[in-house]
């Protein structure tokens, strides 16, 4: 079972006027196999070439622009400046922009969860604010920037947990339209139909436990693996070595707990020109935007490769 790692990201959750430093942890990876191509010859990593797919020749990284497909074989090529103007600002803060009830959020907007974790001793409004969830049964939606990329996000409590997990935006969900199903309802199968449906679901029935599922593939594959190791065909790859982000302390504003209640819940202009998230160092911001909190953000989209 996957446990949780070291900071990826710092900030803080916002709601109202409150401030709740804390930092995201990954609460899952991906254990397929992962083959990485290799140089026979040297064991060298091998990587992804810029090439020409009409004449097949490698270009330089100073000849490739970026462009849009908006019909078949039409493309608008979009400069560094352009892109780089509608890039979402990094604001190094879980902004929470409304509560909803827990089962009103469908499990296929899902998509990759976080833990997140207090810092900067806000253990105490971190309990307050997941005591509050839990007890009125409601999550938070919220928008957070991760490597420069904006996310929806749903703000969970989990045992004694928060957990942010990215959604998809509603536009990237189909809908149901294009499927021929069924109608809701009953009256398509028979009452002893439903009753021996449901005993069979009844008898099927336990307790959830992540441990009794497993890749059997996965697992098959790395007892190979470590069959071939002890038997000394193991190689030597080199791989660059990666640097730990870094992140902006952030201040804790509970104080500010009352005066949103009395406020609506909204800060003013006035004071949100004060708040904290406003210290976050250049340095700081820069290494945030560069690093990708999850494995997967540290590659390039399918959609860059295209434009590649």
């Amino acid at each position: 079972m996957a446990t949780g790692s070291r900071t990826l990201w710092k900030g803080a959750i916002t709601f109202g006027l409150v401030h709740i430093p804390v930092g995201l942890h990954t609460a899952a990876t991906e254990e397929g196999v992962d083959f990485d191509w290799l140089d026979k010859r040297s064991m060298d990593p091998v990587g992804y070439k810029r090439v020409n797919k009409r004449t097949g020749r490698e270009i330089t990284k100073e000849n490739i622009v970026k462009g849009v497909e908006y019909e078949d074989d039409k493309y608008v090529i979009i400069s560094p400046e352009e892109i780089e103007a509608v890039f979402p600002k990094t604001t190094q803060t879980i902004s929470i922009e409304r509560f909803i009830e827990a089962n009103e959020l469908p499990f296929v907007f899902l998509e990759r969860p976080y833990y997140v974790a207090p810092i900067n001793k806000s253990d105490k409004v971190y309990t307050l604010l997941r005591e509050a969830l839990i007890s009125t049964g409601k999550i938070g939606l919220a928008k957070v920037v991760i490597a420069t990329k904006q996310h929806l996000a749903a703000l969970v409590p989990s045992g004694p947990a928060l957990v942010l997990s990215l959604l998809r935006w509603g536009d990237e969900v189909k809908t149901l339209d294009s499927l021929d199903l069924p109608a809701e309802g009953r009256k398509s199968v028979s009452a002893a139909e439903l009753k021996m449906a449901t005993q069979l679901v009844e008898e099927m029935s336990g307790k959830w436990n992540p441990a009794d599922f497993k890749d059997e593939f996965r697992i098959q594959v790395m007892k190979l693996v470590e069959k071939k190791a002890k038997a000394g065909e193991g190689k030597t790859v080199l791989e660059p070595e990666e640097e730990a982000p870094q992140s902006a302390d952030v201040i804790d504003l509970t104080a500010l707990l009352q005066r949103s209640l009395k406020g609506g819940g909204k800060p003013s202009d006035k004071s949100a020109t004060k708040a904290p998230a406003k210290k976050t160092s250049k340095a700081s911001t820069k290494t945030a935007t560069k690093k990708a909190p999850a494995k997967s953000a540290a590659r390039k989209s399918d959609t860059e490769r295209k434009a590649a």
